[in-house]
């Protein structure tokens, strides 16, 4: 087991902090981190993709889980799989597709540890059919505090606290995950134009239902009557019969393994030269979209479009960016309009800018998704007057009912915690419980006091 003393960030590369990186790779190495992360605590880490302060541990121990990836057992016949918590979706779509199965929820990127996806109760866009991630897990264990590997199954408080629990109720070993059944690894995908933000929100109220997979990408820099215009993009796995002109495989309507990324959009460069704005955009927007274009044939990467750009989180620069993401309920559109046009007149520098339905909650304490809309942006970390113009958002958010994504927080104030989460207490009280000298701890967990007070 090594361990190194390293700077250590989020995606959005913003807030660097020190701490000893601890790499298990046994579950035994991994108790046996937990027993001698020191007075500062630790947390485990995944493969980094949590944009703000979740995985880091000032002056503490962060577990570096990417070593526990064995894929234990699949079940074929009913739709499981039993892994490592550090195994990454990606590597579950390679060993699941030739089988007839996927994945059940798919995030931005599928370079996500299955732990991490537990930790933050990830979403996908497929929210309003699926629900989250954790809505899938038949079982999973957990390292907690006292050294005890505990089986924690849905329904139970130990299970609710960890979903979205952000890694402060322990370290997940391994999990078993109900799986989602296709015949091909090509999807059929619509495409069309939306030409402001309330022919965007009806388009996705009245139709979503027909579609497992639905994302709408908003041009923010859009004002006046083209407020909230966008591309909105749809889907679902396509059977083997529709798919005119792919050849079937020998054996098997399914492709051997999912398609690597072809020639990357960009090369990856210094980490002192951010990629091209626009060119990211183009990886992520068809350009030129067609009013409506029904049923274009798609690989998976659909899902991950970002994933074919190498390090595209230097697209900023040295400063980083930070991505803010909230949701607010059904009813409360006219908050989301206000937001959409406060973002637009400000001409926030935001060419990643996502608007999806969610769908029924799922019962994860602090996991994110309420039945509404959610907006996630990326906004460059220097842009001035930033902080104060996000803590305004959030309170116009806080006083919608809405809530921001932990997952993707690196400066929300504590105070509006409490309002966005309402089982927040009865987190903090479960922790007291099971931690109660605080081996679990993270820079967000200290920033917004997620420990028993």
């Amino acid at each position: 087991m090594s361990a190194d003393t390293v700077s250590v960030t989020g995606w959005g590369r913003t807030a660097p902090t020190t701490a000893r990186l601890i790499r298990p790779r046994t579950y035994e190495e991994a108790a046996l981190a937990v027993r001698e992360c020191g007075a500062r605590g630790g947390i485990a880490r995944g493969l980094g993709r949590a944009y703000g302060d979740a995985a880091q541990n000032a002056g503490g121990a962060v577990l570096d889980m990417t070593g526990l990836d064995r894929v234990h057992a699949i079940d074929a016949d009913g739709g499981t799989v039993l892994c490592d918590a550090g195994v990454s979706l990606h590597r579950l779509m390679e060993v699941l597709l030739p089988l007839g199965w996927f994945v059940p929820v798919t995030p931005g990127t599928r370079y996500v540890t299955v732990g991490g996806a537990i930790g933050a109760d990830i979403h996908g866009k497929n929210h309003h059919v699926s629900g989250s991630f954790s809505r899938h897990v038949l079982s999973l264990e957990l390292l907690t505090a006292d050294g005890q590997v505990r089986t924690v199954v849905p329904g139970t408080p130990l299970f609710e606290a960890t979903a979205g629990g952000m890694g402060l109720t322990g370290v997940i070993l391994t999990a078993t995950v109900r799986l989602l059944p296709v015949e091909t690894s090509l999807m059929s995908v619509d495409t069309e134009r939306a030409g402001d933000l309330d022919d965007l929100m009806a388009r996705l109220a009245d139709t979503d239902h027909r579609y497992r997979y639905s994302v709408a990408w908003i041009d923010l820099l859009a004002r006046g009557r083209a407020t909230g215009r966008a591309v909105l993009t749809r889907g679902d796995h396509a059977p083997w019969t529709p798919c005119p002109g792919a050849p079937a495989p020998a054996g098997s309507p399914l492709l051997p393994h999912l398609p690597a990324p072809g020639r990357p959009v960009l090369r990856p460069r210094g980490p002192a030269q951010p990629h091209h704005r626009g060119t990211v955009q183009r990886a992520l927007v068809p350009q030129g979209a067609p009013r409506a274009d029904r049923a274009a044939p798609a690989d998976p990467r659909l899902l991950p479009p970002l994933d074919g750009v190498p390090h595209w989180n230097r697209v900023y620069g040295r400063g980083g960016f930070v991505q803010y993401q909230f949701v607010v309920g059904h009813g409360r559109e006219d908050a989301l309009r206000r937001i959409v046009r406060r973002i637009s007149e400000r001409r926030c520098p935001s060419f990643l800018a996502v608007l999806k339905r969610f769908g029924e909650a799922d019962p994860g304490w602090l996991s994110f998704p309420v039945p509404g809309w959610t907006l996630a942006l990326d906004i460059p970390a220097s842009l001035p007057g930033l902080a104060g113009f996000l803590d305004e958002l959030d309170e116009e958010v806080a006083g919608a009912g809405g809530r921001v994504y932990l997952a993707k927080d690196s400066r929300l104030r504590p105070e509006l915690l409490t309002a966005m989460y309402p089982r927040l207490d009865d987190f903090r009280a479960l922790r007291a419980r099971i931690d109660p000298r605080g081996v679990f701890v993270s820079d967000l967990a200290r920033r917004l006091h997620l420990q028993a007070t």
